[in-house]
């Protein structure tokens, strides 16, 4: 897959296209961009994803520094890629493209830049200034533009409609095995292991202390977890914590903390990859520090059967 923050030079005519955020990727951004690909591959076009950064709500909020994503867009990246798609254009959302109305969107840059042919959107897809695009609208566009569109229905698992919002609540809840079934993997957490207070080397379980590599990341719920950490080529079970360490420390702040089993060595300056696989429990707070140490011991034994 190749990526382009401007032009992408494709035959008028072969671009078969689909517009998002796509914040985590999820099994229902799949159903869209799986459509794009087979669409393209059946008649010889060229699938393309149509993204933003940064975030439209970051540039809507002023910026607000506590909003939390799924996804960043290298991880973005990595999945699409995934997906066998051929092209990943990202614009610049800036004050410009935000009060750009959807026709001007769809002649300016799906058609002028892209040469559509076939636009595909969720049924709840809205784009263009305020959101003003319709079916209506857009049936218009495609009227006078010459392509086609086609809207894919919501992917319903249960009772509701998989999106980025309700992913993201359930992360933030502790939810992890509903949310990793919505996303269609494991939560994915990459970050930079920093100095530490050697705090869990004392009490017998060292641990990489993790500084997530992009401050809006979304980080799940406190608790205990199994994971798999990747550092370069090698892969481990892990024990990760995530918490203020309420036993230890009063008022402490939160830190991502993994223990990784059948490591011995100086993780400092190291890039990890995290793999969020199973929740064991939520943080607690003991009366002693070996009441703590007794604790970890059955995480440990839990997580170990866990990941097998």
């Amino acid at each position: 897959m190749k990526t382009s923050r401007q032009n992408i030079e494709i035959e008028k005519g072969h671009a078969f296209v689909t517009i998002g955020m796509f914040d985590g990727v999820h099994r229902g951004h799949m159903c869209l961009v799986n459509n794009v690909v087979k669409l393209a591959g059946d008649t010889g076009g060229i699938s393309v994803a149509v993204t933003f950064e940064p975030h439209p709500r970051m540039l809507l909020s002023g910026g607000d520094i506590n909003l939390r994503f799924l996804t960043s867009l290298h991880e973005k990246e990595y999945l699409l890629a995934r997906a066998g798609l051929d092209h990943l254009l990202v614009l610049d959302f800036n004050d410009q493209l935000r009060m750009m109305s959807a026709c001007d969107f769809v002649e300016r840059v799906l058609v002028g830049m892209l040469g559509m042919k076939h636009l595909i959107v969720g049924y709840d897809h809205h784009f263009g200034y305020g959101g003003n695009v319709n079916s209506t609208t857009l049936d218009d566009c495609a009227g006078r533009h010459g392509f086609d569109v086609s809207r894919v229905d919501a992917l319903v698992d249960g009772d509701v409609s998989v999106s980025s919002t309700l992913i993201r609540q359930l992360l933030e809840e502790g939810e992890l095995g509903r949310a990793n079934s919505l996303l269609g993997y494991e939560y994915i957490l990459k970050g930079r292991v920093v100095e530490g207070k050697k705090i869990g080397r004392k009490m017998g379980y060292p641990t990489a202390n993790i500084e997530p590599d992009w401050q809006f990341k979304l980080i799940p719920a406190d608790g205990v977890y199994a994971v798999e950490v990747t550092t370069g080529e090698n892969l481990y079970k892990a024990m990760l914590y995530i918490g203020t360490r309420p036993t230890l420390e009063t008022g402490g702040n939160r830190v991502i903390e993994a223990n990784l089993f059948g490591f011995d060595g100086d993780l400092y300056g190291k890039d990890l990859t995290i793999f969020f696989k199973h929740r064991i429990r939520g943080d607690m707070k003991f009366s002693s520090s070996e009441l703590l140490s007794k604790q970890i011991a059955k995480d440990k034994d839990e997580t170990l059967q866990l990941l097998g």
